[in-house]
């Protein structure tokens, strides 16, 4: 029997994963891979009327329900929420947790996104890639024999360089997950987002409207991502296929790890064209 892929999503804030790779982890799932979120800080700065070990605790468990979704492992970091560097300290602590997990895929945050906790996990994850082999550093954690491969999460932001999309998925199939996935941080699509992004006044408290609120917030997210690369999706599905998905997730592979060659992209995204 061939051994189960393993995916590691290292990621700044309890939700980032799913808002960027649920499909992927979806499909990891269904295949009988094994899938690892790590949110490095507990999240207790995101909420306007809540704050401190009350939202940590909360978003705690929010991390718990979305685990259960697709019986994942979910692991959160005591780091302060808006208060994330990337110091040696951390940089240890990275390398340790991808050795012990021992992942074929790792996942993070570009090192330009907008947020300073997403801008420190890049840099972090960065930064481990090749030093997860080398022996004398971080000793007490058996050293991997060879890099996994490191891909970049999705954001739209243009400078200093723009998102390269290496990998485009369509996650049509998935997306009543992801909603899942999602509706399970409720501090989160239905309280602190739309607050924050003033996206609507009033926020509904039954679930049938909740859910039609973030089918439209999350979809128009993934819609612009297919809208941006149509010409990439098309050429990769395409032309009858290609013009038509709405629902994608896209990754931008690392230099300083392993390549994605020919056989690592089929091994790693069997599903994708």
């Amino acid at each position: 029997m061939t051994e189960p892929l393993r995916l590691l999503l290292l990621v700044a804030h309890p939700d980032d994963a799913e808002f960027r790779a649920g499909g992927l982890m979806a499909k990891y799932r269904a295949a009988g891979h094994l899938v690892k979120i790590i949110s490095l800080t507990n999240g207790d700065a995101g909420h306007h009327k809540m704050s401190g070990p009350e939202l940590a605790q909360r978003r705690q468990q929010e991390a718990d329900n979305a685990a259960a979704v697709l019986d994942l492992e979910y692991e959160i970091w005591n780091h302060h929420d808006g208060q994330l560097e990337p110091t040696l300290e951390l940089r240890w602590q990275v390398i340790r947790a991808i050795r012990e997990f021992k992942p074929d895929l790792v996942l993070c945050h570009r090192p330009d996104d907008y947020h300073p906790d997403h801008r420190a996990v890049g840099l972090v994850v960065r930064d481990t890639c090749y030093l997860v082999t080398v022996p004398p550093l971080v000793p007490d954690a058996p050293v991997l024999v060879r890099d996994p491969v490191v891909g970049f999460l999705y954001d739209p932001f243009t400078r200093p360089a723009a998102f390269r999309a290496d990998v485009l998925l369509d996650v049509s199939a998935e997306f009543e997950t992801i909603l899942d996935l999602l509706a399970c941080h409720e501090s989160q699509v239905f309280e602190w987002l739309p607050h924050n992004r003033h996206l609507t006044e009033t926020v509904p408290t039954d679930a049938e409207p909740r859910r039609a609120l973030l089918r439209q917030f999350y979809g128009s997210r993934v819609s612009a991502i297919a809208d941006q690369f149509r010409e990439q999706l098309t050429e990769q599905f395409g032309p009858e296929l290609g013009p038509l998905l709405s629902h994608v997730e896209a990754f931008e592979i690392s230099e300083y790890a392993a390549p994605l060659d020919d056989i690592a992209r089929q091994r790693l995204f069997a599903f994708a064209p």
